[in-house]
C-alpha cells in the first residue's frame, strides 16, 4: 500500500473520530458526575441542525457553533431537569430527547425551508474551512478537549468532586458541596461538547444539515466511552478506531478483495456498527461505572 492512501486513510480517520470524540467526552463528563445520558445522539442532531440554520441566516460558522452548542445546551438542561431535579428515570429522559431532536428537527426544518428536513447547502463563510494542517477549527476544539478533560477531572479541586459525586454523592452532600450543582455543572459541560460536534457534522464535515445526520453516532461515542472504561485518553484511541473503521468502509467500496470479490456496500459500512454491538456485548472485559451512575440523590434528612 501506498504512503498516499495510508495517509489519506488516516487522514479521513482523524476526520470522522472527530464527533465522535466530542460525543464521547461529553458522555465522560456526564456520567462521571453519575448522571446517565444516552441521548447524546439527540443533542448532536439538534446541535447540527441549530448550526446550519444559523450559518446559513447569518452568514457566519462561529455564529452557528454558538447557535448549535446553545440547542445542546439546551437539551442538556431539560434531561438534567429531568434527571436530577426530577429525579426520574434517566434512560426514559435520554430515549425521550433523541425522539424530540428527530422529530423537531425533521419538522421545524421542513417547515422553514420547505427541501424535507434539510437545510440549504452552506457556502464560503457559512462552513468551516481548512486551515491548520488540512483541518478546520472544531477539529482542534475537539483534541484540545482531551487533554483538558484529563486535567481537569484527575488535577482539580472541582474535577475531584465532580468524580466524587458520581461514585458516592452522600458524602459530598454531607462535606456541604451542592452534589446538585456539580451534576448541572457537568451536564452543561456535556451539552457544550456535544453541541461542537453536531456543529462539527453540518458546518464542518458537511455543507448543511440533513434528516437524522448523526445516524447513531451518539450510540457508537457510547460505546466508545465503555471501551475507554470513562477515561479521557483511551477515548480518543477508541475514537480513532472507530473513525478508522469508517475511514476503511468508504475505501473498500467498489475494490474487488482477493479470493472474495466485491464486498456489498452495505457490508462494509456496517463495520462501525459492528463494533459496536461487539465491544458492548463485553468483548472488552469489565467495565465498571460510577457506582452512582443512573442513580438519582436524594438528600438526607
Amino acid at each position: 500500500m501506498e504512503f498516499s492512501t495510508i495517509y489519506a486513510v488516516l487522514d479521513s480517520a482523524l476526520r470522522l473520530s472527530i464527533p465522535l470524540l466530542a460525543a464521547c467526552l461529553a458522555g465522560l463528563w456526564s456520567e462521571r458526575s453519575g448522571v446517565v445520558d444516552i441521548g447524546l445522539e439527540g443533542k448532536m442532531l439538534v446541535a447540527a441542525f441549530a448550526a446550519a440554520a444559523a450559518a446559513h441566516a447569518f452568514g457566519s460558522a462561529w455564529i452557528g457553533l454558538m447557535a448549535g452548542i446553545g440547542a445542546a445546551v439546551a437539551f442538556s438542561l431539560i434531561h438534567g431537569f429531568a434527571s436530577i431535579s426530577q429525579r426520574g428515570n434517566q434512560i426514559v429522559s435520554g430515549v425521550a430527547i433523541n425522539l424530540l431532536a428527530a422529530g423537531l428537527t425533521a419538522i421545524v426544518g421542513n417547515a422553514w425551508y420547505g427541501q424535507g428536513g434539510r437545510t440549504p447547502p452552506l457556502e464560503g463563510a457559512e462552513r468551516f474551512q481548512d486551515a491548520l494542517f488540512g483541518h478546520s477549527a472544531p477539529v482542534y476544539f475537539a483534541l484540545l478537549a482531551v487533554p483538558v478533560t484529563w486535567f481537569v477531572l484527575a488535577r482539580t479541586r472541582f474535577g475531584l468532586r465532580l468524580r466524587a459525586v458520581g461514585e458516592n454523592p452522600a458524602a459530598v452532600d454531607t462535606a456541604g458541596i451542592s452534589v446538585t450543582g456539580l451534576r448541572y455543572s457537568a451536564v452543561v459541560i456535556c451539552g457544550v461538547l456535544c453541541g461542537l460536534a453536531g456543529t462539527y457534522l453540518s458546518v464542518g464535515q458537511s455543507a448543511g444539515f440533513l434528516n437524522n445526520m448523526t445516524a447513531g453516532k451518539g450510540f457508537i461515542a457510547l460505546a466508545a466511552l465503555i471501551f475507554a472504561k470513562w477515561r479521557a485518553w483511551p477515548a480518543l484511541g477508541a475514537c480513532f478506531l472507530f473513525g478508522l473503521l469508517d475511514a476503511v468502509a468508504i475505501r473498500l467500496q467498489g475494490i474487488a478483495l482477493p479470493g472474495i470479490g466485491e464486498v456489498p456496500v452495505q457490508a462494509i459500512q456496517a463495520l462501525p456498527y459492528l463494533m459496536t454491538i461487539i465491544l458492548l456485548a463485553g468483548v472488552i472485559g469489565t467495565a465498571i461505572p460510577p457506582r452512582a451512575s443512573g442513580v438519582p440523590y436524594v438528600k438526607e434528612r
